[in-house]
């Protein structure tokens, strides 16, 4: 790695910093014939006015000076390192100091009196230093953006696998995409008021809208007739939570896996009221809680071939109705609390058609 770096002088500008003329003279002469190019400060408001109006590569700074010292400088430009690396100059031989100033972010520590060699030896290593940790932390930001990259590319592959595995019940039954696509925002949105970690909130926005794929196995007979069911019909019905369980079980994707704990728990209540196996409370797995209580406020809150759009009214009311009965009452608090997220996200993604069919 060391050995790609290349350090041109003319491109590379130092600052000295001492409060003797002599000792600012003899650094210059130092470096200008070394090429590089150099400014030169008596004490450290001078220097930072010099670092506020210009780019400085590396400073050469005396420790002791009158009123602030080499290391109030140093501390002064701590967010400026590694952008401006520092050699402190002294005549205190002590190893103590030299810790000191190496640990208050110092590059590296050259006693006076000092040779040429001395000082060209010091710098071109801060400098190779200063370039080597640039390098490391760009390298580290482009990492960074790889990974984001990289997981806005698995969130949308998560999402669009989930549609397309959905897209064959979509033909069968009469929802629309976007009410689907809506499940996932607002189990998304709930999971954040819940305080789940990014990566479990992208897990249920890609989860929750294959809620009812189970649907696929349910006879077009049953799933598109136009008048109530009949109570045999209704048991045929009930079965796409515990198929839609059997079409994605067995996944070893995390999505997949909590997709299908949804698709067989979201029909549960919270009473014990519900099917296909009557769980009651927390033995309902949350994921499919959440699911349960969004699915309900889409499917009021849209217009369906046989009504119009619940009145935003009438749909809290159904949700207060429901909690501790359908609906878990933690959730629905938090629901209604921020409920105006919700219906931004309903205003947001609109039903592209106006002839669909309720989910059961």
């Amino acid at each position: 790695m060391n050995d790609d770096i290349q350090i041109v002088p003319e491109q590379v500008s130092v600052l000295v910093v001492d409060d003797l003329a002599i000792v600012r003279l003899s650094l210059q002469r130092i470096l200008a014939k070394a090429g590089y190019r150099v400014r030169e400060a008596e004490d450290v408001p001078s220097a930072l006015a010099v670092l506020n109006e210009d780019t400085i590569d590396l400073i050469l700074c005396d420790i002791q000076m009158p009123g602030a010292s080499g290391l109030d400088l140093v501390r002064a430009i701590q967010d400026r390192i590694p952008d401006t690396s520092v050699v402190m100059v002294s005549s205190m031989d002590g190893a103590e100091t030299a810790i000191e100033c190496l640990q208050e972010g110092a590059f590296g520590y050259v006693l006076k009196p000092y040779q040429p060699r001395e000082i060209l030896v010091q710098v071109n290593s801060a400098l190779r230093r200063r370039m080597l940790e640039i390098a490391y932390r760009d390298r580290e930001a482009q990492l960074a953006q790889k990974v984001r990259e990289q997981t806005v590319e698995i969130r949308n592959s998560r999402e669009e696998i989930a549609l397309r595995l959905i897209a064959a019940s979509e033909h069968r039954d009469n929802e629309t995409g976007m009410h689907v696509r809506r499940i996932g925002l607002y189990a998304a949105e709930m999971a954040r008021l819940l305080g789940w970690d990014p990566d479990r909130v992208d897990t249920i926005q890609a989860a929750a809208p294959m809620h009812d794929i189970g649907k696929i196995g349910v006879p077009d007979s049953i799933l598109q007739k136009p008048s109530s069911l009949t109570e045999d019909e209704w048991v045929t019905m009930k079965r796409h939570t515990s198929m839609g369980a059997t079409i994605l079980k067995g996944s070893a994707v995390p999505f997949i896996q909590m997709g299908a704990r949804i698709a067989i728990g979201h029909h549960e209540k919270w009473d014990g009221t519900g099917y296909p196996k009557g769980l009651k409370g927390e033995a309902i797995p949350l994921e499919a809680r959440i699911t349960a209580l969004v699915d309900v406020y889409d499917a009021v809150s849209n217009r369906r071939h046989y009504k119009e759009p619940w009145p935003e009214d009438r749909v809290v009311a159904l949700i207060e109705q429901g909690s501790g009965m359908h609906f878990d009452p933690h959730l629905v608090g938090l629901f209604l609390t921020h409920l105006d997220r919700f219906r931004a996200i309903l205003l947001a993604n609109p039903d592209e058609t106006h002839d669909e069919d309720p989910g059961i």
